[in-house]
């Protein structure tokens, strides 16, 4: 199977699951997606977060998505438990269709370690 067709069945099969377990099946968007990635990430699940909190768990996300490309590193976890990392290399210059691709591809990764799916 080439890599584009598997990325795009996983994308796919993980896109339904967490819809299923977190919208009631209705189709989590990418932004969705990396939100939920930041609460993961955070590790604080029951609580409300206010818009600029969601902000910043979509940045935790996106660091954390993108660090085993090289672009991010983890630093430390502030007082309040938050996470913060430094950019290690500036991300290049891609047009909206490559910036989902490398996205999905990251989430995708970021689950199959997380033996979320297969």
């Amino acid at each position: 199977m080439s890599r584009d067709i598997e990325l795009k069945e996983r994308w796919k099969n993980l896109v339904e699951r967490l819809s299923e377990q977190f919208a009631d099946g209705d189709p989590l968007e990418l932004d969705a997606i990396i939100y939920l990635v930041g609460v993961q990430e955070l590790g604080q699940y029951h609580r409300k977060y206010k818009k600029d909190d969601k902000l910043d768990l979509m940045h935790i996300a996106i660091c954390r998505l993108l660090e085993p490309y090289g672009y991010y590193e983890f630093d430390f976890f502030d007082e309040d438990g938050w996470p913060h990392y430094t950019i290690k290399e500036e991300l290049p210059l891609l047009k909206a269709g490559e910036q989902s691709v490398l996205m999905k591809e990251a989430i995708v990764g970021y689950f199959l370690d997380k033996e979320y799916i297969m």
